[in-house]
């Protein structure tokens, strides 16, 4: 089992230049771990990435029905106490944007504060470097 990054999950969803790296990832270990918020982020980056123009409307159709395929089968880390404790100390010790914090706080609790047993798989470099030095194994689907 990995945790999973809404930013690693989108590159799973929609053709980007990392795509067949976190395909090959996914494949090594299909069971994903995911922050309760995941699957709304993945939604906010498809709908963002249709506005742009860099998604037609039936590209967007065929990844949120992947999506919610995924999100079925993910395993989900719920908002407790513990992880609304721990964001707030990543918060104070890292440069993360808030939704990450809660990535990585889910993370931490899921991994029952010992982050070197779950691997951590994101796109994001803020993300990656507060996870390795939380101590997680960072996987980082790379393109080409």
């Amino acid at each position: 089992m990995r945790f999973w990054d809404s930013s690693a999950v989108v590159a799973l969803l929609v053709r980007e230049p990392s795509s067949a790296a976190a395909m090959r990832e996914f494949e090594l270990d299909p069971e994903v771990l995911a922050w309760w918020g995941t699957e709304t982020e993945c939604v906010s980056a498809l709908a963002r990435l249709e506005r742009e123009g860099s998604l037609s409307g039936a590209s967007l159709a065929d990844a949120l029905r992947r999506l919610d395929a995924l999100s079925l089968a993910w395993r989900e880390v719920q908002p407790t106490a513990t992880v609304r404790r721990t964001e707030t100390r990543l918060l104070r010790v890292h440069p993360l944007r808030a939704a990450d914090a809660h990535q990585l706080a889910a993370a931490i609790v899921a991994a029952e504060g010992q982050p070197a047993t779950l691997p951590f798989v994101t796109l994001d470099d803020r993300l990656a470097d507060a996870a390795g030095r939380e101590g997680f194994t960072v996987i980082r689907p790379e393109s080409g």
